[in-house]
């Protein structure tokens, strides 16, 4: 029997962002205009209380441009994990600084204390955790880390939007926080992302960064870029930030379905006051995880993902700051991770045949 297949991720785009984007074309208004502005501020009251917001073209660029505006560059060094994707550590080497490696929590996948704590020296000027998946890190071990040591504490919240910590929202813990809109985000603007922070400097250095170094044209105050948001894309954010909360509660009511019916695999684990937003419902499957993947697809339709089969301390544009690296804990999660379908379109007859498909091949195998 042939299923429709069902595949490992579902942008949801409707009438309603067609039309903010259709609207704004209308205007003649298509640059970054009064709809980013908007956006930036809806953003913040929404997800991040407490902080302000800078607009940008993506995550990679709000990644790089916060290490800019905390004025990090050569011979700085940034703890970041290697079980994530590449532009965490991209952006801390586009800075001329340099990225070291850091080992993970095999239960959450997120940057280990115990790991941030081995890879400290005196050039060390900041830890970059990364809120994997949905699931925040353990910012307060790390922001003690921080406090004792004198570092400055980014956080990547790139898969993040809206996850919690002891109640508190991920993007307002560190001296900025970065999110992605990437259409497989939890909420997209198609392309974009957004820097948070409680430090006006910081906004404003982004601000500046983004725009060639200009507040006031032609006044350029410091040599910048174009990283600019388009109101086309803040439209589309501003339209899918009123829906991401009824969004996220889908997709945790998802995963609930999920860790209740699996057989036979490692479902996802939830830290003590986390709440996980399921960017990624991300199993652990121990032998021949490849082929398991495999036969998902082929025998019952289920596409899914690997994320992240490579570490970035393998890779080869960035072997060369680890060298000597050892994160076993890094190199076990690449080899066993399998990321199924989550996103809040799932139908309940499609849930039913991810576990049926995953069950039967888990029990096959054991």
């Amino acid at each position: 029997m042939t299923h429709p297949f069902i595949p490992p991720a579902r942008p949801l785009i409707g009438e309603e962002e067609i039309e903010a984007v259709a609207a704004v074309m209308r205007t003649g208004m298509i640059a970054q205009g009064p709809q980013v502005a908007a956006f930036e501020e809806e953003f913040a009251a929404a997800l991040v209380p407490g902080t302000r917001a800078a607009a940008v073209n993506s995550g990679t660029s709000a990644l790089h441009l916060g290490l800019l505006a905390a004025g990090i560059g050569p011979g700085d060094e940034v703890i970041v994990p290697s079980f994530t994707f590449a532009a965490t550590a991209n952006s801390v080497a586009i800075t001329g600084a340099t990225p070291v490696f850091a080992d993970i929590d095999p239960l959450t996948f997120t940057l280990s204390p115990a790991g941030v704590e081995a890879a400290i020296t005196q050039r060390t000027r900041a830890i970059m955790p990364v809120h994997l998946y949905g699931h925040p890190a353990p910012m307060d071990a790390l922001q003690a880390i921080a406090d004792e040591r004198g570092l400055m504490v980014f956080e990547d919240a790139a898969q993040a939007h809206g996850a919690t910590l002891h109640g508190r929202a991920v993007g307002s813990f560190g001296t900025f926080a970065a999110f992605s809109f990437y259409p497989t985000k939890n909420m997209t603007s198609g392309e974009g992302g957004m820097v948070t922070s409680t430090d006006p400097e910081i906004i404003r250095g982004v601000r500046l960064a983004r725009n060639q170094g200009m507040e006031t044209r032609y006044a350029n105050e410091i040599v910048g870029l174009n990283n600019r948001m388009t109101d086309i894309h803040a439209a589309i954010g501003r339209v899918q930030l009123t829906k991401v909360g009824a969004w996220t509660r889908a997709r945790q009511s998802n995963a609930a379905f999920l860790d209740a019916h699996l057989r036979g695999v490692t479902v996802p684990h939830v830290a003590p006051g986390a709440t996980h937003v399921y960017h990624q419902y991300t199993i652990r499957v121990e032998e021949d995880r490849d082929g398991f993947a495999d036969a998902l697809r082929e025998e019952y339709g289920v596409g899914s993902g690997v994320y992240y089969p490579i570490p970035n301390h393998e890779l080869p544009s960035l072997a060369r700051y680890a060298p000597c690296a050892e994160l076993p804990a890094t190199r076990e999660a690449a080899d066993q991770v399998l990321s199924l379908p989550i996103y809040p379109s799932l139908t309940p007859i499609e849930l039913e045949r991810i576990v049926h498909g995953v069950n039967t091949l888990a029990q096959a195998g054991a």
